[in-house]
């Protein structure tokens, strides 16, 4: 059976709309939230980006039921580990045992801002694989010391842990990274429907629990087709560079121009659009082929929240839980 999920995409609205729209994803049936963690929009047009702990917070008292996960937090260089263990501990308080951390290796975009080099990919691992070292100390409870090749904590203590422990959900794109995070997390992460990807997951955790394998879908929907793409593009043209180029990319005017090209009939092809429940069923369908066990979907419009809602309970969720169930 497989789980559907609603997008928090803090780039493209603001904070209390978000708080507002997981109340509604929950009424609307949706399994689980996801919420981006980023410092900048992808593109100018987007026009937000919000503080996602801060969001999220006020959506764990808001929602009762959904679970929630950051899709994906990167703990190397705008936040210390240790403050991320910090800040995931504190929220499965809130949200009471229905937070997921989602970590991933990050993206120049967001990463930036805060003066230090952007490292290479092999690097970012290793930063990755040690952060995940230090937060799952932290979660085992009592001090931590700990000497890295990257990083230093001492003395470090969470004094609020939750009973349930915080699973760990990283972000997949290869070999490398399926080999070194398999060990570490709980979970998989990936925004493309590739069966190796589970393969090598599972290959890299002998006798480890089941885990979930978590993708994410974008799609345009609106009663006009042509809107919709229109929006889509406008919106989420910066998907098809692929994440190994989009991690790179340092600004919004880097995105402009990366995707410049990008025609609207490019989009719609790897985005449905549309009131066509078919189409946005078959989107989903890679995913499941794959063996993924969760879909994120991600709306593209701030403005068209409310009605995809509509168009999600009484049409949507229940086409692929007949699909899919």
């Amino acid at each position: 059976m497989v789980d559907f999920g609603y997008t928090l995409f803090t780039e493209q609205a603001d904070p209390r709309q978000l708080v507002r729209d997981s109340v509604a994803a929950e009424r609307a049936g949706f399994d689980f939230a996801v919420s981006s963690d980023h410092y900048f929009p992808w593109l100018d047009e987007l026009g937000h980006s919000a503080y996602c702990w801060a969001v999220l917070g006020a959506v764990a008292h808001a929602t009762e039921r959904m679970r929630l996960m950051t899709y994906v937090t990167c703990p190397t260089i705008r936040y210390h580990p240790a403050v991320v263990a910090q800040k995931a501990a504190t929220l499965q308080l809130l949200s009471e045992g229905r937070f997921t951390l989602g970590l991933g290796a990050g993206e120049n975009l967001n990463e930036h801002v805060v003066g230090l080099d952007w490292p290479p990919v092999n690097v970012r691992h290793e930063m990755l694989a040690e952060a995940c070292e230090i937060i799952s100390a932290l979660f085992d409870g009592g001090y931590v010391n700990y000497v890295g090749e990257h990083y230093r904590v001492d003395s470090a203590k969470l004094w609020d842990l939750p009973e349930e422990r915080v699973p760990l959900a990283m972000a997949v794109s290869g070999p490398q990274s399926c080999t070194v995070f398999g060990p570490l997390g709980d979970h998989l992460v990936a925004t493309e429907p590739k069966a190796e990807l589970v393969r090598m997951w599972d290959e890299a955790r002998p006798g480890r629990a089941t885990s979930r394998k978590i993708g994410q879908q974008p799609l345009a929907y609106g009663p006009d087709r042509e809107e919709a793409v229109r929006r889509a593009h406008r919106l989420f043209r910066w998907f098809g560079g692929g994440w190994k180029v989009n991690s790179e990319i340092p600004s919004t005017a880097g995105f402009a121009a990366a995707s410049q090209f990008v025609r609207p009939e490019d989009v719609a092809a790897t985005i449905p659009c549309g009131p066509d429940v078919a189409r946005h069923v078959d989107a989903v369908r890679p995913f499941v082929e794959a063996g993924f066990t969760d879909v994120a979907l991600v709306q593209a419009g701030a403005d068209r929240q409310d009605e995809f809602f509509r168009f999600a309970e009484g049409e949507l969720l229940p086409a692929l839980r007949a699909e899919f169930g």
